[in-house]
Order: structure tokens, then sequence, then C-alpha cells
């Protein structure tokens, strides 16, 4: 495939930063989003924004979603309609159920499934520094190459399809395990009369530090939530982190407690669909406050 066009559906906080980086690499790019003015906004960069997913996938060679879970991805490639044999780039995390079936809906249509969820949020999507998590065809990963070198700083090759869902449930784990933990400690800090600035001046440069942790913290002692990764999305992610644990066996302790973390700051927030995940120190919160 050479010069591949890209028909890109969703273009929320993630899918805008990844036509940004397309465009950057002068990839053509046609994309559709629920929310039109979203789509059109990124009009200057050179991509063509259409009123349907239909409209953006016509000419289209690879069909890249990102949207909030797989009813949504479903949905919308059902609604689009690509012809067989187009390559399905589906970057939404769906899980390890959503994966199978994502799978089994590109089979029934004839597309050529490349299961791509990534690693980052806002910034690295607008600079082209995300991980991508590619699973699929052998043969793709040369045409498709060029897409993911555009939009990430590294590809992370998995397996069959489905293999890089899989590894993101795993990921994520990880991000959720610093994300809660983080605002425990700060939480803790604070309960105990003790400035929570002064936990993170020791872990610092040591092997407890992490530049994530940092950056959540920073956000919790400023009590500033400004969107990089949802509270809502990251809740919906770690409730499929709970159900992949469940299928692998393996027990569900530590994400239970932290699903019942962020659900317990969902409840407390006036508006939880506006604020970042570091907003999840809102769950730690004493009763009464």
């Amino acid at each position: 495939m050479t010069n591949p066009v890209v028909a890109v559906l969703g273009t929320g906080v993630m899918g805008a930063g990844m036509v940004q980086s397309l465009r950057r690499a002068e990839v053509p790019v046609r994309m559709w989003n629920r929310n039109g003015d979203k789509a059109r906004a990124l009009t200057g960069t050179g991509a063509e924004a259409f009123d349907s997913p239909a409209e953006a996938v016509a000419g289209a060679d690879v069909v890249l979603t990102m949207l909030f879970d797989v009813d949504a991805a479903i949905e919308v490639v059902r609604q689009a309609q690509a012809p067989a044999g187009t390559v399905w780039l589906q970057c939404s995390t769906v899980g390890v159920a959503g994966a199978d079936r994502i799978a089994e809906v590109a089979e029934e249509l004839g597309l050529v499934l490349v299961d791509c969820p990534v690693l980052g949020t806002r910034q690295p999507a607008e600079q082209g520094q995300l991980v991508m998590l590619a699973s699929g065809p052998d043969e793709q990963r040369e045409p498709l190459a060029p897409l993911l070198d555009a939009m990430g700083r590294r590809t992370v090759w998995a397996g069959e399809a489905g293999a890089g869902s899989r590894l993101k449930m795993a990921c994520n784990a990880w991000l959720v395990s610093i994300s809660v933990g983080t605002a425990q400690s700060v939480a803790l800090a604070r309960g105990l009369g003790v400035d929570p600035q002064l936990f993170l001046d020791a872990v610092d440069g040591g092997p407890m530090d992490t530049p994530y942790a940092k950056l959540k913290a920073g956000n919790m002692l400023a009590g500033e939530h400004p969107v990089s990764f949802g509270l809502t999305g990251a809740t919906k992610d770690a409730r499929l982190i709970r159900s992949a644990l469940q299928l692998a066996g393996v027990p569900d302790l530590f994400d239970a407690a932290a699903v019942a973390v962020m659900e317990r700051a969902i409840e407390r927030l006036p508006d939880p669909g506006a604020v970042d995940l570091s907003a999840l120190i809102e769950g730690f919160a004493p009763d009464g406050d």
C-alpha cells in the first residue's frame, strides 16, 4: 500500500492528536466525529471532515477507529460500510472480550483487522509519541509502518489480532496502580498533617520515582485536573482490567479496590466527564467533606 488514505473515525482527545500526527507526516486523512465540530476544528491540518462515517471511509485504504468503547467502535464501523478487504486499524481500548467481538465483526464484514490500542494520552498523541500495541497479520506490518511511525515513537507487535488488546490490559493495570497509589499517598500525607509535597520530595530521583506519578500528583496538589486521560474513560478501562483478570484466573482484589475508589470519586464530582484521572483523589476524601 503506497501513500494510504486513512479514515479516522473518532476525533476526541486522542483521535484529534492522532490526526495531527498523521497530517505532519503528510498522510491523507478523512475524518468523522459524532460531534462534527470536533472534526471540523481539525481541517486546518489539511484533513477533510465529513458528516457520516460512510462518507469519511469512501476511498480510504485504512479505517482507524478511536472511540469510547467496543459498542461505539462496532456501531460506527458498521455505519461506515467499508468495502471488504479494507484494513481496520482498531485503536480503541475495548478489553479482552471486546477484542473478540471486534474480530467477529471484522470477519463478518470482510475487513482486515489490525488490533492496535495505544499507550499515551493527549500530549503524546499530538506529538506522535504514542506506543502502538499492534497485533494482526504479518503482511500488514510493512504497509502500515508509515502510519504507525507517524503516530507513535515505537510499535510493539504482539502477535495475532487481539493480542494487542490483551497487552493493553496488562499495561493499563500498571497505570491504574500508579495513579491510585499516588492518590492514596497524597491523601494519607494530608490526613496525617504532613505536606504531601514532602512525599514527592522523599521519592524524587529514587527507584520509587516515576514521571507519571509526579504528573498526576502535581494535579492532585493543585486541585486542578485538565483532561489528559479522562476519569470516566479510565474507570471504564479499570472495569475492563477487572474482567480480564477474572478471565485469566488472576485474583482481582487490587483492581476491584481501585474501581471502588474511582467510582466513589465520580459520585463526588459535579461533572466527572470533564476531569482527568488525577481527580480520583476525591475518592480518598473523608466522608462528609
